[in-house]
């Protein structure tokens, strides 16, 4: 929970490409992770609970009566309408889960397609959503993508249930959520940054309540335009990194006396580092787009990439694939920055031989199939020593017309393939 409580939420995402959302944010930063752990948080001791906070997130359970807003947010008068219109079905649904426990979809009858949301979907699964966001009833279990719904009275402790929070403390605490889990928001940024807590000139009262009470510090970034707002408690930490830096301890070694080698992570998509992309150019140098729902033409980088962060660096991409089944992790893709070169780079071998460990861990996989191209076979000879590597057959022409990922190669004018 110690990782949960630093970054006050971790959104989540049901495509379980290289591994799930907030499980990929974890990985990078607890050794040896597996889901099971997050699983048995949300659903056996119920540590952790979703609801919508930016997008849908896990969030500590202690913290529901300040995200209980939610429920009053989203139970629109489409909801309402909708719970009007389907009242027996409703009422069929609750009556069934009170007596029996936990219910998906799966378990009545399918009922005709109706307009929902996002677009049309059956009336079964549009009323237990509509329950759900309304906090009647709320998520017990997911097998796969399958939700399971129970009464939420039945899930979280009365005493939290019955704490009240009034809502301008609600959204206080919502905004300072955003800015603790991605350490250096700035006043504005996209839309989806903010989603939940109002209008933009709501979020800047609420921005200057929380300067003014003590808990944000206004700073500013060399290169960066505008003031940027770092959590209060967290100031030590700037403090140190000040200390490290006057030191010439090396890149990346927050933390440690003297200085030590930088270790290498994989970072998820949806990982808060990555939240403003606008800050990735100035701050990293990196420009980074997440592209699953980009055409694969128009695709720049694969269709789940994950940026490779090496000490306090973003050094390039690698695109893996996880075999639910246990077979071997699959790196479809892998590219670097331009100017990186990841076999002369100091340490950056044994780091990335150490994370590349860590995601098999992950994965449950025992070995690791590594891109075509001769440049990062060498790679990978180094890599071999420290993880096992099965070896690569060459891409003939027909193969890498059956499979385009499998040849990319990173041609932009910031990053270089090895």
């Amino acid at each position: 929970m110690a990782v949960v409580d630093r970054l006050g939420s971790l959104q989540f995402d049901p495509l379980e490409v290289a591994g799930r959302n907030h499980d990929l944010v974890l990985q990078a930063r607890i050794a040896g992770y597996r889901r099971g752990i997050t699983d048995e948080l949300l659903y056996g001791r119920r540590l952790l609970f979703e609801a919508y906070n930016k997008s849908l997130n896990l969030l500590p359970t202690r913290e529901l009566p300040y995200y209980r807003i939610a429920w009053e947010t989203l139970d629109t008068s489409r909801t309402r309408q909708l719970l009007v219109e389907q009242a027996p079905l409703a009422d069929k649904i609750l009556a069934l889960i009170t007596t029996e426990g936990p219910k998906s979809s799966s378990d009545f009858e399918r009922t005709e397609a109706i307009s929902w949301w996002w677009g049309p979907t059956t009336a079964v699964r549009a009323v237990l959503e509509a329950l759900s966001v309304s906090g009647r009833l709320s998520l017990a279990r997911r097998e796969g993508n399958r939700r399971y719904y129970d009464l939420t009275e039945r899930l979280y402790p009365a005493e939290l249930l019955q704490m009240s929070v009034p809502p301008r403390e609600q959204r206080l605490h919502k905004t300072l959520s955003r800015y603790r889990a991605h350490g250096l928001l700035g006043a504005s940024g996209s839309g989806e940054l903010w989603l939940g807590i109002g209008p933009a000139t709501l979020r800047t009262e609420l921005r200057n309540e929380l300067v003014q009470r003590g808990e944000l510090v206004a700073v500013t970034v060399e290169g960066v335009r505008g003031p940027r707002f770092v959590v209060a408690d967290e100031m030590p930490l700037l403090a140190q990194a000040q200390r490290e830096l006057a030191a010439e301890a090396k890149p990346g070694a927050l933390g440690t006396a003297g200085g030590a080698a930088p270790g290498c992570s994989f970072i998820a998509p949806l990982d808060p580092l990555m939240w403003d992309r606008s800050l990735l150019i100035p701050l990293y140098d990196f420009d980074y787009r997440w592209e699953v729902y980009t055409p694969a033409a128009r695709r720049r980088w694969g269709y789940y990439v994950l940026p490779i962060l090496f000490g306090d660096r973003l050094v390039g991409r690698i695109e893996p694939r996880v075999d639910r089944k246990g077979g071997p992790v699959r790196i479809l893709g892998l590219s670097w920055e331009r100017g990186f070169e990841p076999l002369t780079e100091p340490g950056f071998v044994p780091a990335f031989a150490a994370a590349l460990a860590a995601y098999m861990h992950f994965g449950s996989a025992e070995s690791i199939v590594p891109p075509p191209g001769a440049a990062r076979g060498e790679l990978f000879r180094e890599v071999a020593r420290a993880v096992p590597v099965q070896p690569v057959r060459a891409a003939g022409p027909s193969a890498s017309r059956r499979n385009p990922a499998a040849s990319r190669v990173a041609t932009t004018s910031r990053a270089t393939a090895p």
